[in-house]
C-alpha cells in the first residue's frame, strides 16, 4: 500500500496521487498528519481513533465531498485543520463538538453554499478562519458570535451580494477581514461596529457604488484599506490615529474629483497605492488625470 506509516513517528506525510483510502496503523505518538494531493474521496468515522495526541490534520487537495460527523471526536487536542481544495458542499452540524482547541481552520476552495451556526459554537479558541473561494451567498447574522478569539477572517471570492448588519457580531478581536472578489453592492452603516480592533480591511473587486457616511468611524486602528476595483465616486475614511499613515488603495474606481474628495485626500495621512490607476472620471476638466496629482496641486478652488 502507498504511504505505509512507520512506528513511533510524530509526523506522517503522504502525497501519493493514487491513494484512495486513509492510511491505517498510524502510531499513537502521531502529532501531525498530512494526506494531500491524493485521490482520497471518503473518510471513515473511525479514521482517527487512537490518535488522541493529534494536533494538526492537513487534508488539502483531495476529493472529499463529505465528512463523517464523528471524524474529529477522537482528537480533542487538534489545533490545525486544513481542508483546502476539496469538494465539500456542507459539513455535519456536530463535526466540531469535541475540538474546542482548534485555532486554525481552513475551508478555502470548497463548494460551501451556506454557513451553519452549529459549526462555530464549540470553537472558542479559533484565531484563523479561511472560507475563501466557496459559493457562499450570505453570512447569517451572529453566525460567528462564539468566535471570541478570532483574529483573521477570509470570506474573499464568494458570492456575497450583501452583508447583514450583524454578520460580524461577536468578533471583537478581529484584526484582518478579507471580502475581496464578492458581489457587494452596498454595506450597512453599522457593518463594522462589532470589529473595532480591525487593522486590515480588504474590499477590492466588489460592486460598491457608495459608502455610508461614517461607515469606517469604529475602525480607529485601521492600517490598511483596499477599495480598489469598485464603482465608487466618493470616499469615506477611518479616523486618523496619531503617528501612523493609512495604506490606501482606491484605484480602479470612477472618482468624482471635486472638493469633498480632494480635500479629504489632502488632509489625511495616507500612503496611496497604485496612483497611476487612480484616476478622475469627472468633472470633464480632470477626466483621466491621476487623483493624487489633482488633489496635491492645491489649485482646485477647494
Amino acid at each position: 500500500a502507498p504511504c505505509s506509516p512507520k512506528p513511533n513517528i510524530t509526523r506522517f506525510v503522504c502525497t501519493e496521487p493514487t491513494l484512495n483510502t486513509f492510511p491505517t496503523g498510524l502510531p499513537t505518538t502521531t502529532l501531525a498528519i498530512s494526506v494531500e494531493f491524493t485521490a482520497l474521496a471518503t473518510l471513515l468515522p473511525t479514521a482517527l481513533v487512537g490518535l488522541h495526541q493529534l494536533q494538526e490534520l492537513h487534508l488539502s487537495s483531495n476529493c472529499l465531498a463529505t465528512l463523517p460527523e464523528a471524524l474529529l471526536h477522537p482528537v480533542p487536542t487538534l489545533r490545525v485543520l486544513d481542508l483546502t481544495d476539496n469538494l465539500l458542499a456542507d459539513l455535519p452540524a456536530g463535526i466540531f463538538t469535541s475540538t474546542g482547541h482548534v485555532q486554525h481552520l481552513v475551508l478555502r476552495g470548497n463548494r460551501l453554499r451556506a454557513l451553519q451556526p452549529a459549526w462555530f459554537r464549540h470553537l472558542p479558541q479559533l484565531q484563523w478562519l479561511d472560507l475563501a473561494a466557496n459559493a457562499l451567498v450570505e453570512v447569517p447574522p451572529a453566525v460567528f458570535c462564539p468566535l471570541h478569539s478570532l483574529r483573521s477572517l477570509d470570506l474573499s471570492h464568494n458570492r456575497l451580494a450583501s452583508l447583514a448588519p450583524g454578520a460580524l457580531a461577536g468578533l471583537k478581536e478581529l484584526e484582518q477581514l478579507d471580502l475581496e472578489g464578492n458581489r457587494l453592492g452596498t454595506l450597512a452603516p453599522t457593518t463594522f461596529a462589532p470589529v473595532p480592533a480591525l487593522r486590515l480591511l480588504f474590499l477590492q473587486g466588489n460592486e460598491l457604488r457608495a459608502l455610508p457616511t461614517g461607515i469606517f468611524v469604529p475602525l480607529r486602528h485601521l492600517h490598511v484599506l483596499d477599495l480598489a476595483r469598485n464603482q465608487l465616486q466618493a470616499l469615506e475614511l477611518p479616523p486618523q490615529s496619531r503617528g501612523s499613515a493609512l495604506d490606501l488603495d482606491i484605484s480602479g474606481n470612477p472618482w468624482v474629483c471635486e472638493c469633498p474628495l480632494l480635500a479629504l485626500l489632502r488632509q489625511a495621512a495616507l500612503r496611496l497605492a497604485a496612483t497611476h490607476d487612480t484616476l478622475c472620471a469627472s468633472p470633464a476638466r480632470h477626466q483621466g488625470q491621476e487623483v493624487a496629482t489633482v488633489s496635491w496641486a492645491g489649485d482646485t478652488g477647494c
